[in-house]
């Protein structure tokens, strides 16, 4: 892909994530999308067939950041690499910030029972979430910094679980970010390593 067509693509999913907070996901349109993009519906269906396939292209676009921000973990141990991932998955990019795109987010997220490949795409980020943890956790029962008892398997289907609800709890009813960290840093503490905190 050319820098140009790169950088288009940037501007068209900057111009959705715009639209978004503006809008909502229900009342969203392609040209409320192109409205924010300043050029016309005719340009932006040039690049997407429907607002479906746009969407599509943002999860992605999303997903792609949320990747390369959780990427590398600081810490001394695993146990210490896992705490910084969940820091980076609860706490939002400044782009991310706005109550208006969590909402919208929410919104989408709520479409999946209805819209298969809205679902393939949130399944793909939940995989990718749980097998990260699980390395994570698995690195610490190596390391000793994790009981030698605890499955990194299940330990990763608990975490991924508690984020979901932690990201839902911020959105729905305004939880703060410390708030919703608190149970999974008590989940690790107590149930992954015996409350053994610096």
């Amino acid at each position: 892909m050319s820098s140009e067509s790169t950088e288009e693509s940037d501007d068209i999913m900057c111009a959705t994530y715009r639209a978004l907070c503006r809008h909502g996901y229900a009342d969203l349109t392609m040209q409320d999308i192109a409205d924010e993009w300043n050029k016309s519906k005719a340009a932006l269906h040039y690049h997407y067939d429907t607002k479906q396939g746009l969407l599509l292209s943002f999860l992605d676009y999303l997903f792609d950041q949320y990747r390369r921000r959780v990427a590398d973990p600081s810490g001394d141990d695993a146990r210490e690499r896992l705490l910084s991932f969940l820091d980076a998955s609860l706490a939002p990019s400044d782009r991310d910030a706005s109550r208006e795109f969590q909402t919208a987010a929410l919104e989408i997220k709520a479409q999946a029972p209805y819209e298969g490949a809205f679902r393939d795409r949130l399944v793909e980020l939940d995989e990718f979430v749980r097998r990260r943890v699980r390395e994570l956790v698995a690195a610490g029962v190596e390391d000793g910094s994790i009981r030698g008892d605890v499955d990194p398997a299940a330990a990763a289907t608990t975490v991924v679980t508690l984020l979901d609800g932690a990201h839902t709890r911020r959105v729905a009813l305004g939880a703060s970010v410390d708030e919703v960290r608190q149970p999974l840093y008590e989940y690790v503490e107590n149930r992954l390593t015996d409350g053994r905190s610096e």
